[in-house]
């Protein structure tokens, strides 16, 4: 009797273990951004990274893209839930810095609200977009001008970001 039940529960404890798992991974909400990471030309993309996270009062989805070419690095990502909220601040108050070492500047590119940061001295930065009051997409970046960096983002479909951030999490 016992050898009996014991096989039973060894059976069912390996189709838990396998079917639940693959059908839980199928629907994770960070899977609908990775295939808008895309590859950029002349940069060797390293595979796409996301994480889901539901609490009772919270939540937060992430996907992440690293991006190299010789010593410059790009890192691409985008941000769901109220993490990205309270990173999006400084663009909701229009924050306009400017020193000698760099800049922290709110503007629009494409219809979005953005935020542009640069370190003059160490040519890095970050460039954040507003896709909703909650979602937003950033590139940040070292050892390439702002310029080029600002031209790296705009080869992500923003619309199709924004449009993902904003199905069901």
């Amino acid at each position: 009797m016992f050898k009996l039940r014991h096989a039973i529960s060894a059976a069912f404890l390996i189709l838990f273990m396998h079917w639940p798992h693959s059908a839980v991974l199928a629907d994770q909400p960070f899977q609908r951004f990775l295939p808008l990471l895309v590859d950029l030309a002349g940069w060797q993309g390293k595979k796409p990274e996301g994480m889901s996270m539901q609490m009772s009062d919270a939540s937060m989805t992430t996907a992440t893209r690293d991006y190299e070419r010789g010593p410059a690095q790009v890192h691409a990502s985008v941000v769901v839930g109220q993490a990205a909220e309270g990173a999006l601040a400084p663009i909701q108050t229009g924050v306009n810095l400017q020193t000698t070492e760099g800049h922290m500047i709110t503007a629009t590119i494409r219809g979005m609200p953005v935020l542009k940061t640069f370190n003059t001295k160490d040519k890095s930065g970050a460039l954040m977009v507003a896709l909703s009051k909650d979602a937003m997409f950033s590139i940040a970046y070292e050892g390439v001008t702002e310029d080029e960096a600002v031209q790296l983002a705009e080869k992500f479909n923003w619309n199709a970001l924004q449009t993902a951030a904003q199905m069901k999490k």
